[in-house]
């Protein structure tokens, strides 16, 4: 298979810092927030900015958008958590994770947050190394339902739920990844794949491949099945090398097929995931911070379209000019 992917528009309205996060939403929007402490959501076809939320003290670090495309969770550098209706404009709950809760309950400031798909609630990670399960409604919006202990007292980098909502995956500043079942509350899987911090993790739609992007310059999958012993899946099943400097995000097409990733060697690639090989190298401006498929299946013969954001501040779309 080949590939051939051209730049379709930039964002007119760029970010004045880096973009740390982007993602579509199911209207064919794109939301991105940035290290200026600014959410922004997009019009894919103009590229023009239709919301904005005003801009935080601090830098925006985490984005976490509901199926349905009608919410949005966003985090910033200090840990607060923010839950924005994209349907009327108005954040319906917020949470300050790094204020100790009444009668002296212990807390941890959020780093990344992630909307269960399910609804109803959504998890953070942090400095523990652990994963604390929230409250996403209103009022009790931030609440504390439970907490996923990984037992190793690591940096959270990065959480995100399966697509089925069952599982949430975490992975570490030492390169450890755990999955976690929550409705035992107990680690499915752990995973040592990794030499350096884990930045980013990304799902494929039937909630059995998860794939990792690493300080290591690597990208790993790992099959995360049950099998009918009970015992955790074969782990890492690929290894994917090509970047020159830290992968900072990843995320895999709607159709399991391919993967894109986004580097600190100013450049982005598409990955054929049956291959094991990069289809698609795109040199970008600057660092690659943020990238996120689009979310509707492509056009027949087509690989679809991506979204990437950048050190530059731009949102840049780019769509499949033709596969083969």
């Amino acid at each position: 298979m080949s590939l051939a992917f051209l730049h379709a528009h930039d964002g007119a309205e760029p970010h004045t810092d880096a973009v740390w996060g982007v993602s579509w939403t199911s209207a064919d929007t794109v939301l991105s927030i940035s290290a200026d402490g600014t959410i922004k959501q997009w019009d894919s076809i103009s590229g023009q900015v239709s919301r904005s939320r005003p801009p935080h003290t601090l830098g925006l670090v985490s984005l976490s958008v509901d199926p349905a495309g009608k919410q949005a969770l966003y985090n910033s550098l200090e840990g607060l958590t923010c839950l924005w209706d994209l349907e009327d404009g108005e954040v319906k709950g917020s949470f300050e994770s790094y204020a100790r809760a009444a009668g002296g309950e212990s807390t941890e400031p959020s780093w990344s947050v992630s909307l269960n798909p399910r609804g109803g609630t959504y998890a953070s990670t942090g400095g523990s190394g652990n994963v604390t399960i929230h409250s996403a409604e209103t009022p009790t919006f931030g609440e504390r339902r439970a907490t996923l202990t990984s037992g190793r007292s690591k940096f959270g980098m990065f959480c995100k739920h399966s697509p089925d909502g069952s599982r949430v995956a975490m992975s570490t500043d030492a390169g450890q990844i755990f999955v976690f079942d929550i409705a035992s509350s107990s680690i499915q899987a752990a995973y040592s794949s990794h030499a350096m911090a884990v930045r980013s993790l990304a799902w494929s739609a039937d909630s059995n491949l998860l794939l990792s992007a690493s300080e290591d310059k690597r990208l790993i999958l790992h099959d995360v099945r049950t099998s009918p012993s009970g015992k955790a899946g074969s782990g890492a099943v690929a290894t994917f090398t090509g970047h020159s400097s830290w992968v900072l995000s990843t995320d895999i097409s709607p159709d399991g097929r391919l993967a894109v990733s986004g580097s600190a060697d100013k450049t982005t690639k598409v990955w054929d995931i049956g291959a094991r090989a990069a289809v698609s190298t795109v040199q970008d401006q600057g660092e690659v911070w943020s990238v996120s498929w689009r979310p509707k299946p492509p056009a027949h013969g087509t690989a679809g379209a991506y979204v990437t954001g950048g050190e530059d501040g731009l949102v840049r779309w780019w769509r499949s000019a033709g596969a083969g």
